[in-house]
């Protein structure tokens, strides 16, 4: 799967994800005492809606594109935070601009919060410190993210967030993700996870969930959000998360704002998704 973000931004997965992230940002800020973001496949940042990449797929259309009629309450309490962040963003960046998670962490930072945003690529990496070094509160790292996952946790602040989305262009990596988010939790029990994941090969998705469930020693949440049946594995049918150590009643807001979601990304007839609990349910 290449991913080169420019040509995905705004669609049904970074609806799912930023939105979930706000969220979890939100909770986060409850609490005066400082967090720390780390966002371990940083991208450029914002993204152009009107550039020509965005132009070419056309794809934030069937996704943030469906936003603009808002949802009857709650929902669109639930998605206060991330319609907040977008425009700030574009506030910030002109009308066009949509927020990748490093804008969206961003906007959620208070004066002693720390965003540290790790990029591999070295164009994409160069442009992430124009944008953002200049923050006292951010910082950008030219780092692979796998080994950034490890090697910037746990933090100093030892409350925050990890936010795990690769490009998913080499086989094997979402093996690769339930791997290393065990050994990650591991060494930062208490640290709240998010990894994305698109749904592609639905049996390499559910045997990693179910690895999961069996090694997590905290508790978790899988999500995800289809838009198309998943019975073709050559099609980007929809996509999920995982978050461990997921916010007091995190649970019951997606059993609110999923359904609406599924319902109005729906292509092709069909819409869906699914909420299952995963881990130790009963950690604190």
């Amino acid at each position: 799967m290449n991913y080169r973000h420019a040509f995905h931004a705004g669609n049904h997965a970074d609806v799912l994800k930023h939105l979930v992230l706000a969220r979890v940002l939100a909770h986060l800020c409850l609490k005066d005492k400082p967090f720390r973001a780390l966002d371990a496949f940083a991208g450029l940042g914002f993204y152009d809606l009107e550039a020509d990449e965005a132009r070419r797929t056309g794809e934030w259309h069937e996704g943030w594109g469906r936003l603009a009629e808002p949802f009857p309450e709650p929902v669109e309490t639930l998605l206060a935070p991330y319609r907040e962040a977008v425009a700030a963003t574009r506030e910030r960046h002109g009308p066009a601009a949509y927020p990748g998670s490093p804008a969206v962490i961003r906007e959620f930072l208070r004066p002693g919060d720390r965003g540290v945003f790790v990029e591999l690529h070295p164009q994409d990496a160069a442009l992430l410190k124009e944008r953002y070094n200049s923050d006292s509160r951010t910082k950008v790292l030219h780092l692979d993210g796998w080994t950034a996952v490890n090697a910037q946790i746990p933090p100093p602040e030892r409350r925050g967030l990890v936010l795990i989305d690769p490009p998913y262009e080499i086989p094997g990596e979402v093996e690769r993700l339930g791997a290393h988010l065990l050994r990650a939790v591991a060494k930062w029990p208490t640290g709240i996870f998010l990894a994305w994941y698109p749904v592609k090969d639905a049996t390499a998705i559910d045997r990693m969930a179910a690895e999961l469930d069996a090694g997590l020693a905290r508790p978790a949440l899988r999500l995800d959000l289809l838009i198309e049946r998943p019975d073709d594995p050559t099609r980007l049918s929809g996509s999920g998360l995982i978050l461990v150590n997921p916010p007091w009643r995190l649970a019951e807001e997606a059993m609110v704002f999923l359904p609406a979601l599924a319902g109005r990304l729906a292509q092709r007839g069909y819409g869906g998704f699914r909420c299952d609990p995963l881990g130790s349910v009963g950690a604190d």
